[in-house]
């Protein structure tokens, strides 16, 4: 073979497959870039035959292996932010629960909340929760400070809650606080963000961008409720080199992944645990129960545990759904109530 024709068949070769990220995924295309073009592209019939076994399909922020302009594969995830599928929560369903894949390969996890009427210290408990689940660093943006004329307060309230997560106050109108969020943004660092709608994720994107590239509307002054200004997962590039995953707003946080991210949601929680009489204590009303006693010196918001509870039969259950079918659970329950009618039978509490 002449070597002029090798070396064109080679570089052919090379060329045919290459590594790109998807920066946005719409009904039946994903748009992918290898970071100097972007172009729009479809996954083969195989990777969809794939992820029928395995799960495992793309999502905005992956990286993916391109063959003659397809993709065929989805190359390991340092991360990826997952929620169970809405509108399913506290269903009875034959199958387990599904998974909304979010964003992938994260740095970091922005949870926007607006100081508005949108302000919910136990929204924010299980958004730190789902964010620790996932394996992803969260950090709290109190947005709309604005409003306020000083909005320390709120910060203290959510710094109670977070222990250690920064927490910082910002208005996208006035850019005040926007300085504080460049070490999150810079060259190669990918941010997601996770709120409710009109919580003012879009007002950040654009101020960030120095551009409106996202949609924007005005929070129902009635209701103070947002609408959906965002439908799509889009991966924006930013002037500092890094990079933001705006997403839909979130109205059912509904969890996926089984990592106790309660052991950091709710750290001092789970310290004080450790001095309960006894160790499979629920901390619900048995006798020695540091946590409840905590309750009672005003050491624990009741809130807070009734929060933290709340998280932990929500995963418990996730995990048996994850395992079994729902009819056994069902089945389970049902035997387990036998049993315990019988046993206060026996004992006399109930007629026979």
């Amino acid at each position: 073979m002449d070597i002029n024709n090798h070396q064109q068949t080679e570089t052919k070769h090379e060329s045919a497959e290459k590594a790109v990220r998807v920066t946005g995924v719409r009904k039946n295309f994903f748009l992918v870039s290898d970071g100097q073009t972007e172009s729009l592209t479809t996954a083969s019939g195989r990777l969809y035959r794939q992820a029928d076994e395995n799960g495992l399909f793309p999502a905005t922020g992956d990286w993916v292996r391109l063959t003659d302009g397809r993709i065929t594969s989805v190359l390991p995830r340092k991360n990826a932010l997952s929620r169970g599928a809405s509108g399913r929560q506290g269903k009875k369903e034959s199958t387990p629960v599904r998974t909304q894949i979010i964003a992938a390969n994260l740095d970091w996890v922005f949870i926007v909340c607006g100081l508005d009427r949108d302000f919910n210290l136990r929204r924010i408990e299980r958004y730190l929760t789902l964010v620790y689940n996932c394996g992803c660093t969260p950090v709290v943006i109190l947005s709309k400070a604005d409003l306020h004329e000083s909005p320390e307060p709120f910060v203290q309230e959510v710094e109670e809650i977070s222990f250690g997560v920064p927490v910082l106050p910002i208005s996208s109108v006035r850019e005040d606080g926007i300085a504080a969020l460049a070490p999150y943004l810079g060259p190669d660092q990918t941010v997601a963000l996770l709120g409710s709608s009109g919580a003012g994720k879009s007002t950040l994107v654009n101020c960030l961008v120095g551009e409106a590239v996202q949609a924007t509307r005005e929070v129902s002054s009635h209701v103070g409720k947002g609408v959906h200004t965002t439908t799509t997962r889009d991966l924006i590039r930013l002037p500092t080199g890094g990079s933001l995953i705006d997403n839909p707003g979130i109205r059912e946080i509904a969890f996926w992944d089984v990592e106790d991210g309660t052991d950091s949601a709710f750290p001092e929680i789970e310290a004080w645990a450790e001095a309960c009489r006894f160790s499979d204590c629920t901390h619900t009303g048995e006798p020695g129960c540091r946590v409840k006693e905590a309750c009672r010196t005003g050491e624990l918001e009741e809130g807070r545990l009734e929060s933290y509870l709340k998280q932990k039969r929500e995963l418990e259950y996730l995990t048996d759904r994850q395992t079994k079918s729902a009819d056994r659970i069902e089945k389970e329950r049902w035997q387990w109530v036998a049993q315990e009618v019988k046993l206060m039978k026996k004992k006399g509490k109930m007629k026979r």
